[in-house]
C-alpha cells in the first residue's frame, strides 16, 4: 500500500485518461477510491479478462502482479510501479541453492515475486491456491516462496510433508521472507481491541463510497 501515494497516483491517472483503473486489494481506502475495480491474486487474471479486448487498463499498485497477469491474458498494461517488499525480497540466488539442496523439491510462488523466480517456479498461485496445490500434489517437499506465515496453515493441512521458505536477500531472524507489517499484528494487541474497541479507523464518507464502488464491482464480476 505505501508503494502508491495518493497525489502521485492521482498525478499518473492524468497522465494516462481514459484508462480502466484496476487496483490490488492491499492497498489503501484513498487508492481504492481512485480505482474503477479491485482485484485480488486469485481473480486479477479474471477480472482483466472480463473487460473489453480493446480496454485500456491501468494496474496498480504491484508491477510484479500486473506483469504476470498481462503474461497471462495476452494483455498490454500500464503498471504502476510498485511492489511487495516481502516478495521482492525473495532472492533468486538462494533459491538456486535451495533448489540443489533439495532437487526433489518443488518451487511454488506467489505472483508477486520477482520475474526471474516466477519463471523458475513449479507453480504460480495465490495463498489459497499454494495451500490447495501443496495438499493435491503428489510431491512431498516444496520450497514456498511467499510470506513464511502460510507454513503454518500448510503444517496443519500436510503435516508429512516438507515445506521450506524461500531464503530472503537480506537476513532477518529467520532467514526468510518474512512481512513486518503482519507481524505487528499479535493476539495480544487483538484481544485489546476487542476488549477495548480501540484503536477505531475514520475513513472520509466520499473516500469510503467510492471505494465500496469498487469493491463491489469487483464483487459482481467475479461471479
Amino acid at each position: 500500500a505505501d508503494s502508491a501515494p495518493t497525489d502521485k497516483f492521482e498525478a499518473f491517472l492524468k497522465l494516462h485518461p481514459n484508462h480502466t483503473v484496476i487496483s490490488y486489494i492491499n492497498c489503501s481506502a484513498e487508492i481504492k477510491a481512485l480505482s474503477d475495480i479491485i482485484c485480488t491474486s486469485s481473480n486479477a487474471v479474471k477480472i482483466v479478462d472480463s473487460l473489453p479486448k480493446d480496454a485500456k487498463i491501468i494496474f496498480a499498485p504491484d508491477i510484479n502482479l500486473g506483469r504476470y497477469v498481462a503474461k497471462k491474458t495476452g494483455r498490454k498494461l500500464v503498471l504502476w510501479d510498485g511492489a511487495c517488499e516481502v516478495h521482492v525480497e525473495i532472492s533468486n540466488d538462494k533459491l538456486k541453492f535451495l533448489r540443489g539442496k533439495y532437487p526433489n523439491a518443488k518451487l511454488i510462488a506467489h505472483p508477486e515475486c520477482m520475474e526471474n523466480v516466477l519463471v523458475e517456479a513449479d507453480f504460480i498461485g495465490s495463498t489459497t491456491a499454494l495451500l490447495k496445490f501443496v495438499e493435491e500434489d503428489k510431491a512431498t517437499e516444496f520450497i514456498v516462496a511467499t510470506e513464511v506465515g502460510i507454513i503454518h496453515k500448510m503444517k496443519q493441512v500436510v503435516p508429512n510433508k516438507l515445506l521450506i521458505p524461500a531464503p530472503a536477500n537480506t537476513d532477518n531472524t529467520c532467514a526468510c521472507s518474512e512481512c513486518p507489517y503482519m507481524k505487528l499484528n499479535t493476539l495480544e494487541k487483538i484481544h485489546a481491541s476487542l476488549v477495548h474497541l480501540q484503536p477505531e479507523i475514520f475513513v472520509p464518507e466520499e473516500t469510503r463510497l467510492k471505494a465500496l464502488k469498487s469493491v463491489n464491482r469487483m464483487l459482481e464480476m467475479s461471479k
